[in-house]
């Protein structure tokens, strides 16, 4: 089973993305809306793929990202965004973002998909 963390600082959005990913039976889902207690349960826990928001008041999504590829490059990054522009894409792509999911979601397949083909399951 592959072990996933979801940070976003809006709680619907959690728990839409906790409740769909469950559903597969494929996936262990951590979820956290504090950005910095969600980098100190990564530090500390073998997580296979985090999904993070960009856009949150405390920690940006680009600083979970550096934080991330510091403490254990393997772990795949997917961002979500509602606010994508040409300088994020650039900035995260250099950072080795795994892959992105704009908000709000169209299709939860999608989405699901996206996750799947990241994590090869």
């Amino acid at each position: 089973m592959k072990k996933v963390m979801i940070i976003d600082d809006q709680l619907d959005i959690i728990d839409v993305l906790e409740r769909f990913l469950l559903r597969s039976g494929k996936i262990e889902v951590i979820t956290n809306s504090n950005p910095e207690a969600a980098i100190k349960d990564i530090e500390n826990n073998n997580f296979h793929l985090v999904l993070t928001d960009i856009m949150m008041p405390t920690l940006s999504g680009v600083e979970i990202l550096e934080k991330i590829k510091q403490t254990n490059p393997t772990i795949k990054v997917i961002m979500m965004t509602a606010y994508s522009t040409q300088n994020k894409i650039d900035k995260t792509n250099n950072l080795n973002c795994d892959g992105y999911i704009e908000k709000p979601f169209r299709n939860l397949k999608d989405v699901e998909n996206i996750i799947f083909s990241t994590l090869n399951i």
